[in-house]
């Protein structure tokens, strides 16, 4: 029994994987905590007193993530379907994790869609991208395997019946339209793939995008077009008289960086709108930060380092 067991093990330790996907993102990861230590040094320092807590924090993250992604490099994910209560298991938690930062939520900056334990706050949404996948990733495969999946009612009206109810906690209840649209691409992006007829999603979109039109148009005649993404949309359009004190604050600080930067950069480290101009230069806008410390030329430049590393070590092959 023993010796079995020992064996097991043995299989699972020595699973092949893909090296070069490996080394890939570890050093994407290593150029992200180095530039998250370069962004978030000044807004870490004036909170905490000192310049790294931001990116320790991150960094304990990413050695949890490495040994996560370890371990479920050695789980064969077909061996999930043989569970059938599990994909209604992780829609169902996830729903109710969804609906719980209603009542329990933490909010910041306008928006509840964070929980909270003890000191770690993190976000259901992005739970919710993950566990989208695989539920429909299950999901799917089913209706592939017995012939359903080209039908309207089983093959689109039926997989939207478990979209819907996400799509309106997330939008409605955490105010959070970036993650109600990336769930819902990847969502038909997968039902497409599974053998979706194309034409239903025509003329689906086709209805969505009239009913969205008319109800914009009626917004806007009853000059209700008050939300701040609207808001945002009228600063894009119109940039340069937008008061640099609400919307467009943070964009013209960000122009301000990439410009800075032109093309070779000012440097690792020496950016200057990081130093509490732009408001959310560890996150959000760390891409100003990246332009303006490296520049158009060694942005490119380290790109093409890393896609020809891939493509010489046949990293986009399909390799199971």
């Amino acid at each position: 029994m023993a010796r079995k067991k020992k064996k097991k093990i043995g299989l699972f330790l020595n699973k092949k994987f893909d090296h070069s996907i490996l080394i890939i993102t570890l050093i994407l990861l290593c150029l992200g905590l180095i530039m998250l230590l370069s962004a978030s040094a000044p807004k870490s320092y004036s909170e905490d007193g000192t310049s790294y807590s931001y990116v320790i924090r991150q960094g304990g993250f990413a050695i949890l993530g490495i040994i996560a992604m370890f371990a479920i490099s050695k789980f064969d994910y077909r061996n999930l379907k043989k569970f059938k209560w599990f994909k209604w298991a992780l829609y169902i938690g996830t729903v109710a994790l969804l609906v719980l930062v209603e009542f329990i939520g933490v909010g910041e900056k306008g928006a509840k869609r964070w929980i909270a334990i003890a000191n770690f706050n993190f976000q259901p949404s992005e739970v919710a991208k993950v566990a989208f996948i695989v539920f429909y990733a299950d999901l799917l495969s089913s209706l592939k395997e017995s012939n359903k999946i080209n039908k309207f009612v089983m093959g689109f009206i039926y997989p939207l019946l478990f979209l819907i109810p996400v799509g309106i906690t997330i939008f409605y209840l955490q105010n959070h339209l970036s993650a109600t649209i990336i769930i819902i691409g990847i969502t038909f992006i997968q039902m497409f793939v599974a053998g979706t007829l194309l034409r239903y999603f025509v003329g689906a979109g086709s209805v969505g995008i009239a009913g969205i039109a008319a109800i914009l148009m009626k917004m806007m005649a009853d000059g209700k077009l008050t939300n701040f993404r609207f808001g945002r949309i009228q600063t894009w359009l119109d940039i340069e008289h937008a008061s640099l004190t609400d919307e467009a604050w943070q964009i013209n600080q960000s122009l301000y960086a990439i410009g800075s930067g032109g093309l070779f950069g000012v440097g690792l480290g020496k950016s200057n709108q990081k130093h509490l101009y732009l408001p959310e230069p560890h996150n959000d806008f760390i891409f100003s930060v990246l332009a303006e410390e490296w520049g158009f030329f060694r942005m490119l430049n380290g790109n093409n380092s890393i896609y020809t590393f891939c493509m010489e070590r046949n990293c986009y092959s399909n390799k199971v």
